[in-house]
């Protein structure tokens, strides 16, 4: 008896065809996660409530370095005595362009803004 050698074919295809179903379905709940997450998303105490060590790493690092040595951004290892605390709330809300890079506005949302100004203002 010969073999049809569509069938292998066929079935992966049909097992494909299935795999982007089920991946669609997927992406359009993170789809409404990810609206949801632009519209505010949901307030929680832990963002309230997080280190300004944490929010460093989690949204800062990546443009001002791992120790604050500065990168893309400026260095802010003795910002503090540079910048006053209410001068850095300001770039923190506003953002700023400068000699080195552009400080986005908004990275932060804005219960972390004033924990972040205060840990920064004392880096001197």
């Amino acid at each position: 008896m010969k073999r049809n050698p569509l069938i292998p074919f066929a079935l992966i295809a049909a097992i494909g065809i299935v795999l982007i179903i089920i991946l669609g379905f997927k992406g359009v709940d993170q789809k409404k996660e990810i609206a949801a997450a632009k519209d505010g998303g949901k307030k929680t105490t832990e963002t309230a409530s997080a280190k300004p060590e944490d929010i460093y790493k989690n949204t800062c690092i990546g443009c001002h370095g791992d120790q604050m040595q500065g990168g893309v951004g400026p260095n802010l290892q003795k910002i503090g005595g540079q910048l006053s605390q209410d001068e850095i709330k300001n770039i923190l809300q506003n953002g700023k362009t400068g000699k080195i890079g552009t400080m986005p506005k908004g990275l932060l949302p804005a219960e972390q803004v004033d924990v972040m100004a205060k840990w920064l203002a004392s880096k001197k």
